[in-house]
């Protein structure tokens, strides 16, 4: 008895050291692969990363789940850089910025940021840059950003919601995200994951977020996917989507609060963020906002149909008094 028991202890301790030494190298190896390509930003503690390019009016870019700056940066920036002055930000724990709070960073833990608290961190980052009265565009998850960021401040032109997230859904989100975003998941189950998943199944994950349409020519290479699979960014990820359903049932009901020009561009073959659930409620809880539906178009129309989203940005623009 005394033996198997010996046997076992040897057994995962390990397993544990297996993983942690697979789950430290590609924590290496994607820092390495993808480094920051823009400023890093102290922000009362907080690393913050942001690119800036091009002139104009300010149009501030927030990322959705799992993402990072290099999702704009792969395309969309580009087509705004000749007309607008363009600030991208990775969201806490994403990317290249730290995660806001030292208890967020602990792997035994629930503890994240807010959407509230997010924008607060990620304002205060825009003006250490010199960024003034701007266009907050949102995608995915960085759409509930982008209305937190109406909600905490008057200083900004108008909100894009783009596929963004904005009401509440029914249900829950599923078990890969009630496991990892549990103190004991985001202890075990992640160092897990983060050293084995395989390729395939970024790939995978990637086409289905593309749905119906495919990710263009090169996008997986450019994202840094694996900047998604380091530990701490698989928990941050987790738990701010996990424990997020509460912040936005609070956020809806005080929508009537916001002023700004708000445009929002929505596929209806979105089946990540569905427009039914999140969009097509926004007019009647903010006044004067509008919905761009994008017939058979999935979650992905910074991609697939980034005319739409640029005149969505343009309508703020005029309706702000900027051009």
């Amino acid at each position: 008895m005394k033996t198997a028991l010996v046997f076992l202890l040897a057994v995962i301790v390990v397993s544990v050291v297996i993983v942690q030494f697979f789950s430290i190298k590609r924590d290496r190896d994607a820092a390495a692969n993808y480094p920051h390509m823009g400023r890093l930003i102290d922000v009362d503690g907080v690393t913050v990363h942001a690119v800036q390019m091009g002139q104009g009016p300010d149009v501030v870019l927030l990322h959705g789940a799992s993402g990072n700056t290099r999702d704009f940066s792969f395309a969309f920036a580009d087509m705004l850089k000749d007309r607008y002055r363009v600030t991208m930000l990775d969201r806490p724990g994403m990317g290249w910025t730290e995660q806001l709070d030292p208890a967020h960073r602990r792997a035994f833990s629930t503890a994240h940021a807010s959407p509230r608290d997010q924008a607060r961190l990620l304002k205060a980052a825009t003006d250490q840059l010199g960024v003034t009265n701007p266009i907050v565009l949102g995608h995915s998850f960085g759409g509930i950003i982008g209305y937190a960021w109406a909600l905490e401040f008057d200083d900004l032109a108008g909100l894009v919601s783009v596929a963004g997230v904005a009401n509440p859904w029914p249900g829950d989100l599923g078990w890969t995200y009630r496991v990892n975003g549990s103190a004991w998941g985001g202890g075990l189950a992640v160092p897990l994951l983060s050293a084995f998943v395989p390729k395939t199944y970024v790939e995978t994950t990637l086409a289905s977020i593309f749905e119906p349409q495919d990710a263009p020519d090169g996008y997986l290479e450019h994202v840094g996917a694996a900047l998604s699979l380091r530990r701490h960014s698989m928990r941050a990820n987790a738990r701010q989507v996990n424990w997020l359903r509460p912040y936005v049932v609070e956020m809806s009901s005080q929508y009537g609060k916001i002023k700004v020009p708000v445009e929002i561009v929505h596929g209806d073959a979105d089946t990540i963020v569905p427009l039914a659930v999140h969009s097509t409620k926004v007019p009647g809880q903010i006044e004067g906002a509008n919905v761009t539906v994008l017939p058979g178009i999935g979650h992905m129309p910074q991609h697939t149909n980034p005319q739409e989203v640029i005149a969505a940005i343009d309508r703020v623009a005029t309706r702000a008094g900027l051009r």
